[in-house]
């Protein structure tokens, strides 16, 4: 039973339910009644199923951006989404200040659909996992909601994967672009020999930014953690080794340079080169083509370190002209 008195500031409404304790100030008695009635429910729900109904998302994104994430390589690509997903308004109440218990599937489903009209689906798909994740450990770990509300939220069609294959003059212009001469003096030479490094071996752009020189064993380059998260062994061709030893020594990584600087850098060569609808992650998609010329799907899953063999489908990009040749 609630019990409400007249205060100066206002109408005072104290409950108890089980021995837990709440309160609060209203301007008017009717709205300290429904607060009560309302607020009494929630706690006996709290008691009745262990299930903390006070917590916002902004309460699940900060606990999980503390506890979680630091155990992920992408902890601050997290952070800043998980904040941006907090400041979405959905019904005039931004997500971050909506109770978790009130989050439903029908208000994720209008922050997909506001998200769908700037982003792909494929970008609002990494959120909705990224989403589920929090909701779920809120559920299995932290029992502040009773189911995640992201089960029942229709997932976006993922678009086409890309099938960006990079000619032999377009390589060219890109490194003449780069100011690359056969000698590396410059971090753009640098930057193009990356590209060439990349074509060669397949490996990511932060994989190559992150090389040191006590990673190269003989013809092998060791990962000692990957963007999946385990550790992984390139086998390195001729050329790549050639390339390599283009490199000035003294730098704490092989190239010298980082990922930021290596797509700012790419970006402007690209343009200038003019080059279009190329990225630096293409390089991974024309090196498992021309090395799937040469190794099997098992040697070659194992060198690009695919767990899954259906991602090879998506990276090998090998035309239909090429594929009638062998025929």
């Amino acid at each position: 039973m609630a019990s409400i008195t007249k205060q100066k500031t206002g109408w005072r409404v104290q409950i108890s339910v089980k021995g837990t304790r709440d309160s609060s100030v209203l301007p008017t008695k009717a709205e300290a009644q429904a607060w009560a009635v309302e607020r009494e429910a929630q706690m006996r729900r709290m008691v009745e199923t262990g299930v903390n109904t006070d917590k916002t998302c902004q309460d699940a994104f900060d606990r999980y951006s503390a506890e979680v994430s630091p155990h992920k390589r992408g902890a601050r690509w997290e952070g800043i989404r998980l904040a941006a997903i907090a400041r979405h308004v959905v019904d005039r109440v931004s997500l971050g200040e909506m109770k978790l218990c009130d989050v439903t599937a029908d208000v994720l489903g209008q922050w997909r659909d506001e998200r769908l009209l700037s982003v792909a689906g494929s970008t609002v798909n990494r959120d909705l996992n990224l989403l589920s994740h929090v909701f779920t450990t809120a559920r299995r770990e932290w029992k502040w909601i009773s189911s995640s509300p992201t089960v029942d939220v229709r997932r976006p069609q993922n678009p086409q994967p890309r099938d960006r294959r990079i000619t032999d003059d377009e390589i060219e212009r890109i490194c003449l672009a780069l100011g690359f001469d056969g000698e590396v003096t410059t971090k753009s030479s640098a930057i193009a020999v990356a590209f060439l490094f990349a074509i060669e071996t397949a490996m990511r752009a932060g994989e190559i930014c992150g090389l040191t020189w006590v990673d190269i064993e003989g013809n092998v380059a060791h990962l000692p953690r990957t963007k999946n998260g385990t550790k992984r062994s390139v086998p390195l061709s001729g050329r790549a080794i050639e390339l390599l030893g283009l490199l000035p020594p003294g730098n704490d990584t092989c190239f010298g340079i980082s990922t930021a600087s290596l797509d700012a850098l790419f970006r402007k060569a690209r343009g200038a080169a003019g080059v279009d609808d190329l990225t630096f992650h293409d390089t991974r998609h024309e090196a498992i083509t021309r090395l799937a010329k040469k190794l099997n799907v098992l040697e070659l899953a194992r060198m690009v370190g695919h767990k899954d063999l259906t991602m090879l489908q998506i990276y090998y990009n090998e035309t239909a002209a090429e594929l009638a040749k062998k025929l």
